[in-house]
């Protein structure tokens, strides 16, 4: 699944399964922007790159401002000339009971996990479109197909990114343009390391593969979706779960 002299961006790529995808891209060939929104966070994902032999850009984005990711794409089209991937994974939660949420947490998630990947997606169209070329893959989650207490907002997000996901596959599939989706299950990343124990294994007997998935898990899944092998696959969403959920 080579990718040598294609170009992507990674948003939210500073750590966690983000900077996993990166590096897993750049291992396959390609030059990689990462991009966040602390691009103090992503010195060391840049320097994986390079290390690798590839070239990278550390851009600050805030996925949620259109003017930024516009600017995103500007500066890796002057850099290299062209934007072959895009992978959709900046993302935050806020989580609370419903009768709890602040409206404020419930719009941050929405703004970052949802209009986040809306404006990516829109600020790379056009030159995916133009080349009649291009790899999409958006970073959705089990709990937007199963739902879970307490991530109303999140869950919410990430449903909503699995239909922009299918939408998207259709409108631009004419173009060469593929729009897949990856939807992970529990991953071992920050976002789970501080879950009581009680609570992990609890999770662990809800999965038949008796694990925690990691970020390199999730990276494959991307890599493959991004690849010539994936030349077919759009408007799909590939769960990487453990056997949590089978669809």
């Amino acid at each position: 699944m080579s990718l040598q002299g294609k170009t992507a961006i990674v948003t939210g790529a500073a750590q966690g399964i983000g900077r996993a995808i990166a590096e897993n891209l750049a291992q396959a060939g390609a030059d990689v922007a990462v991009a966040d929104l602390d691009p103090g966070r992503s010195v060391e994902t840049v320097g994986a790159i390079e290390k690798l032999g590839r070239r990278a850009l550390n851009l600050k984005v805030n996925v949620a401002d259109t003017n930024d990711t516009k600017a995103m794409a500007e500066q890796v089209i002057k850099a290299w000339g062209k934007i072959d991937i895009l992978v959709n994974n900046a993302g935050i939660t806020r989580d609370g009971l419903l009768l709890r949420m602040k409206e404020e947490d419930w719009n941050l998630v929405l703004q970052i996990n949802l209009n986040g990947t809306f404006h990516c997606t829109k600020a790379v169209l056009q030159p995916m479109t133009k080349q009649r070329y291009g790899r999409i893959v958006n970073i959705a989650s089990i709990v937007g197909v199963i739902g879970n207490a307490g991530q109303a907002n999140y869950s919410a997000s990430k449903a909503a990114v699995i239909g922009f996901t299918k939408t998207v596959g259709r409108e631009y599939a004419s173009r060469n343009v593929t729009v897949n989706a990856v939807a992970p299950g529990f991953i071992d990343t920050a976002m789970t390391h501080g879950l009581p124990t009680d609570v992990k294994d609890t999770l662990l007997k809800q999965i038949p593969l008796g694990r925690l998935g990691t970020p390199g898990d999730v990276a494959a899944a991307v890599r493959f979706l991004v690849s010539e092998e994936a030349a077919y696959i759009t408007g799909h969403v590939l769960h990487v779960n453990g056997g949590m959920l089978m669809v």
